[in-house]
This record gives structure tokens, sequence and C-alpha cells, in this order.
């Protein structure tokens, strides 16, 4: 990291590519994370699950057919079946029943409907490895240190199955030269207890998602009563404080809407976080009218504007473009990339 480039990003909020720039591309492909590089993304966000053979994949959930092909592959008709992921039934299929070479006969797909199908089935599955090696080259090409938020995802699930996420994803990213809490790596969980073992393996910092409702599974499972909206607390935030470098809130936590979707008074979260030394990184932010609050008048950028004045330090978009785009136009944060 270059001096200047060290000013660049502590001055302004980092632009976390939610998933890659997945408003524009299949999520989570080497394809979504480049274009969001190139749309102006500090960071790429993999989510991690394990494959049967104990490699890290990038996928949103180890239920894979919303977001793959794999329904389309006659010779994993017989991989179909029903798990109980984190208290809740799912059937389909799972990434954790396929070996690495067989989900790279996969292809991504667009998991939402309304959004560009025109990519279906172009991209492969990839892995953490070809993720880190994306980022470090293109820092190589345009002179910017981009980073890499990875989060793990359904930890108890994967501890329980012999499949621990938290060995291997440290193990990479040491082996890839990040171990400093000052290197361009932020890990995230919703869930606690990986994140305490985390601290005590790694000198990254580490981000504590919060969700607007429900709570942690690792503290539903021991019949802990905190919700997520109890961790917001100022006391609570002091405990995230002593294991988490930052939080990774739901936005509505920050801003939250009556029952029409109206927006309503901010809460101070962001201010009872920054005083006991907590980043405030929110999600997610996205271009389409059904996530948009009326008030913003179909608007994206006058949504980032209202985040970026109320003091967040970073936030995660599915189109990085436009959230470059209303940070340039910010006048407390104009910057070249």
């Amino acid at each position: 990291m270059t001096a200047g480039e060290m000013i660049e990003t502590a001055s302004r909020p980092i632009i976390i590519a939610h998933r890659g720039a997945s408003g524009l591309r299949p999520e989570h492909t080497l394809a979504a994370y480049e274009l969001a590089i190139d749309l102006g993304a500090d960071f790429i966000e993999p989510d991690l699950v394990s494959t049967k053979d104990g490699v890290l994949i990038a996928r949103h959930e180890n239920e894979i057919s919303s977001t793959t092909n794999v329904g389309e592959h006659p010779e994993f008709v017989n991989r179909k079946t029903t798990k109980l992921i984190d208290g809740q039934t799912v059937s389909g299929w799972f990434a954790e029943d396929f070996t690495l070479a067989e989900i790279k006969t996969l292809r991504a797909k667009e998991r939402l409907p309304f959004r560009d199908r025109a990519f279906d089935g172009q991209f492969p599955i990839p892995t953490l490895q070809e993720i880190i090696d994306l980022a470090k080259r293109k820092s190589a090409e345009t002179g910017r240190t981009i980073g890499i938020y990875p989060e793990t995802k359904h930890p108890t699930f994967f501890d329980a199955i012999g499949l621990s996420l938290e060995e291997p994803l440290v193990e990479i990213l040491h082996a890839n030269g990040y171990n400093k809490a000052d290197d361009r790596i932020f890990i995230q969980s919703f869930e606690t207890t990986n994140l305490k073992q985390l601290d005590k393996m790694t000198n990254l910092p580490l981000i504590q998602l919060l969700s607007n409702t429900g709570k942690p599974y690792d503290l539903a499972i021991t019949n802990d009563v905190r919700t997520y909206k109890d961790m917001t607390s100022p006391d609570e935030l002091a405990k995230i404080a002593e294991y988490a470098d930052g939080i990774g809130p739901d936005k509505r936590m920050i801003v939250p809407t009556d029952d029409n979707g109206i927006l309503l008074q901010p809460t101070s979260l962001i201010q009872d976080a920054h005083a006991v030394g907590l980043l405030v990184h929110p999600y997610t932010f996205r271009n389409e009218a059904q996530y948009l609050a009326p008030d913003y008048n179909h608007d994206p950028e006058a949504e980032y504007e209202q985040f970026f004045n109320l003091g967040v330090d970073g936030l995660f978009t599915d189109f990085p473009g436009t959230a470059f785009g209303a940070l340039q136009a910010n006048d407390n944060f104009r910057f070249q990339i």
C-alpha cells in the first residue's frame, strides 16, 4: 500500500462489492469480482462454504441450486437431499456433497429473477485461492491494493460435519501473505463463537455481522437470549469490541423504516460503535426500486449520500459503480482511484 493510497482509503468510506458486482453479473464469480474492481470497489466479498474435499469456494449458501446449474446435470440428480441448516429445513444440492472437481463442472446463474440472465451458464465457481489471485493481479494492474472481505457461512453447521471453515481460511490467507492487522482483509461472520476463535488464530481484522431480525445461530443453540438487536446496545458493542474490529449491520439498524417503508430518524448505532472503537460497514445497498425507501425518489445515490453523511466507514453494495459515483459526488470525499 502506498502512502497516497493509505490516505485515500483512510479518509473516506470503503466500497465493498457484495458478492462482486452482483447487480450486473452472476454473484460470486470471477467476472463479478473483476467488474466490481473495474467499477471502483475497494474490497470484493466472497461468501465461503466448503466442498466435500475441504476446499473453500465462493457461494452465498451451501445449497447451490439457486446459483448454479447443478439441477441440469443428470449425473448429480441423486445428490438432491434435505438437510437441517441452522435450524431450518433446506432441500436441494449442497456444496459439501461435491468434490472440487465436480463443482468445477458446474456454471453459475443469476439468482434473482428480475436481474439480467444473459450471463447464465458462462462462469465457473471460484475457489478462495482463485479470488486471491484475481485480487493480486488487479492490484498490480490498477496500482490499488484490492482488499478481500470473506464471510464464513454456517460455521456451526460446517464444524458439525467435520469441515471447519476457520482453519483453512486462516491457512490460505496467511500463506498468501495476509497476516497483519493492517492488511486489506476483513473476516466476517453472523455467528460469534467462530469470530472469537479467529481472534486467537490471526491478527487480521474481524467483523461481527448483525441482522435486523433473529439471533446468531451459535447463541440460539446454547439458549442465549440475546438477539442481534440486543447486540447493538452500548454494553454489548463493548463486548463485541473485545474480539472484533467492526460491525456489519443491516442498514435498517442505522436508518429504520416504518410499516410503509418510510424512513425514520437514524439510530445512534454508528456513534455508539465508534465510541468503543468499532468500524461500521452496513449492508446491502442496491439500485432496484424495490430495495429503495420511497423517500429516495428512486435515486440510489440519495441513499448512499445519507449513509456517507451519517459517518459509515464503508458499505456493502451490489452496484459498486453507483456507490463510487455517489462517493465522488460527495464534497467530503473527492478523490481519484
